[in-house]
């Protein structure tokens, strides 16, 4: 369990270090477009779609580092009036349900990549492979909090 324990962190530790670098690069660029429209008076097409597709980016990565912190928003009232055998019964079944549904829907969905970005001139499927990415990361994550489940080693949070 220690081994699963560490590709946890690791990819939790370059999963946080991606959000925080975008991020930045989305501010930068932000403050370039600002600076570039009230100031030059002289709009940039290309930091707007940049910025629209980094966020996506961000977005992405950030809910899959959000699943694996399985810090994510749920609704647990009916969950928590159960007794804890049967509470960790039905967390497995949800984990494996989110498994499913990021290999059925961001894995598999599909990608095109012979359209073009507006401004950017970057094809469409360096864009989405985000999806794809995303979605290998969740169903990481789902594994690995299933088998934490399974062993023993998981502690449910307790809302406050």
């Amino acid at each position: 369990m220690e081994a699963l324990h560490k590709i946890r962190k690791g990819i939790d530790t370059v999963l946080s270090s991606a959000c925080v670098l975008l991020f930045a690069m989305m501010v930068v660029v932000g403050t370039y477009q600002i600076v570039t429209r009230f100031i030059f008076n002289k709009p940039s097409t290309v930091s707007e779609e940049l910025l629209t597709y980094t966020f996506a980016w961000m977005a992405m990565l950030a809910s899959a580092y959000v699943f694996g912190k399985r810090d994510h928003m749920k609704m647990s009232f009916l969950v928590d009036k159960l007794p804890e055998g049967k509470r960790r019964v039905l967390d497995i079944v949800i984990e494996v349900l989110i498994v499913f549904f990021a290999a059925a829907v961001l894995i598999y969905g599909g990608v095109t990549m012979t359209q073009k970005t507006a401004s950017l001139g970057v094809s469409m499927g360096v864009i989405y492979a985000v999806m794809p990415i995303s979605g290998v990361l969740i169903a990481v994550y789902g594994l690995l909090n299933i088998a934490d489940m399974c062993t023993g080693n998981y502690v449910q949070k307790i809302e406050e």
